[in-house]
């Protein structure tokens, strides 16, 4: 199935269309990015009363068990067409090529961090036209694969530690083809909900590999509402692979998707954010073991997991001690980037972080500003991070140096 064309990706022109010159434009655009920015302010201090009371709201679960494929809408000759093993070949091809040797096949490195329990690589293949291609590499020390795959597969368990999904509801699944569809609701900073109908598949190799491939698709159940932006673009794909010799497993991810958001300044957020996400979801897997009894989510992948296929799984064993040998090898740098707690700021940082992330997302969206002036704004925000970060960092130095004084 090819993808949709740019054009019909949403967030084009209906959501970051420019602003019309007329007389008073000026005065409306700075009453609503005060609005705005009061708005956003008031929600940070209401947030921080509620964790300092402890009584912070969780986002509501769904209890209800997914549906057959007898007993919702769609078919399952319908289902069973939305992921097949020609997907997964695919993918298996190109998770074999991409992951060996990524900058000599016109993928371009991004940050390459780790530490004593996780380390993270990934590159970015930049398509002419339409958002960018990640493709990472990630290892967990002292992590099963099977630990590994109940974890990325446990939506329930996700809305608890990623504040981002603030609804997940499974719509079918079916048997047969082992084909699920669910239904997810992510919420980001000053944008409108994004909603994303999945279907996804997951297979199990002998080797205790596992594959699964996700992608974009319609549902009966799932009605087009005007409070949400539906991602009509997502194809991503995994593999969780044990390490030889090592009490270690890896998950190399190749994902694509258009969620409706500037591309620049998309790209900026993931470069800056990516590593505290990273480090958020060790934590999570850490505490995964001493979760409660298995979610709907993994129940319902445990019967449908599909074995491996016997073909391509002779074909990958011709030649997989250069590609397993290259997997080992995978090293983070020898500096590592341990996961830092978020300490407490003050008023007036948070005012002046509300402040520039308004301002960097109003500049990097308008449609008329042009490549030089969003490369420019995009140079400042990543210098004035930078200087944040140093501030801090050199706080907390302070700090620690006044302590040792007075002790």
């Amino acid at each position: 199935m090819k993808p949709p064309p740019p054009e019909a990706l949403p967030g084009g022109a209906g959501l970051w269309r420019p602003v019309a010159a007329a007389r008073g434009g000026g005065w409306a655009t700075a009453a609503a990015l005060l609005l705005v920015v009061v708005s956003h302010l008031a929600a940070l201090l209401v947030r921080r009363r509620l964790r300092r009371g402890g009584r912070i709201a969780q986002p509501e679960a769904v209890a209800a068990a997914p549906a057959p494929a007898s007993a919702s809408p769609g078919s399952a000759s319908e289902l069973e067409g939305l992921v097949t093993e020609d997907d997964l070949r695919q993918l298996v091809g190109s998770l074999g090529v991409g992951a060996r040797e990524p900058e000599t096949e016109g993928w371009e490195h991004v940050i390459s961090k780790g530490n004593d329990d996780v380390s993270y690589r990934v590159w970015c293949d930049k398509p002419t036209a339409g958002p960018p291609k990640y493709l990472s590499i990630t290892t967990y020390e002292r992590c099963s694969t099977e630990q590994l795959r109940d974890f990325y597969m446990d939506n329930e368990y996700r809305m608890e530690w990623d504040k981002t999904v603030t609804k997940h509801e499974q719509l079918q699944y079916d048997e047969n083809s082992g084909v699920e569809v669910g239904r997810t609701i992510k919420k980001f900073p000053l944008l409108t909900p994004r909603e994303y109908i999945l279907a996804w598949r997951v297979w199990e190799a002998n080797d205790k590999s596992f594959y699964c491939f996700i992608k974009e698709c319609e549902h009966p159940l799932a009605v087009r509402q005007k409070k949400f932006v539906r991602v009509r673009l997502l194809r991503s794909g995994w593999c969780i692979r044990k390490i030889p010799g090592r009490d270690a497993c890896q998950i190399t991810v190749l994902h694509h998707e258009d969620n409706g958001m500037n591309i620049e300044m998309a790209k900026l957020a993931f470069s800056k954010g990516i590593w505290n996400y990273i480090c958020k979801m060790n934590n999570a897997l850490r505490r995964y073991p001493q979760h409660r009894s298995p979610s709907v989510s993994i129940l319902t992948m445990q019967r449908l997991t599909k074995k491996f296929p016997q073909d391509l799984e002779a074909a990958m064993n011709a030649s997989l001690p250069a590609s397993q040998t290259t997997a080992a090898t995978v090293v983070p740098s020898t500096r590592t980037s341990p996961c830092k707690l978020p300490g407490k700021k003050s008023s007036r940082q948070m005012i002046a972080s509300g402040l520039l992330l308004v301002g960097s997302i109003v500049c990097l969206s308008r449609g008329r500003s042009n490549l030089g002036a969003q490369l420019a704004m995009a140079l400042f925000l990543k210098k004035a991070f930078k200087q944040e970060r140093e501030s801090g960092s050199s706080t907390s130095r302070g700090k620690t140096n006044v302590t040792r004084s007075r002790r």
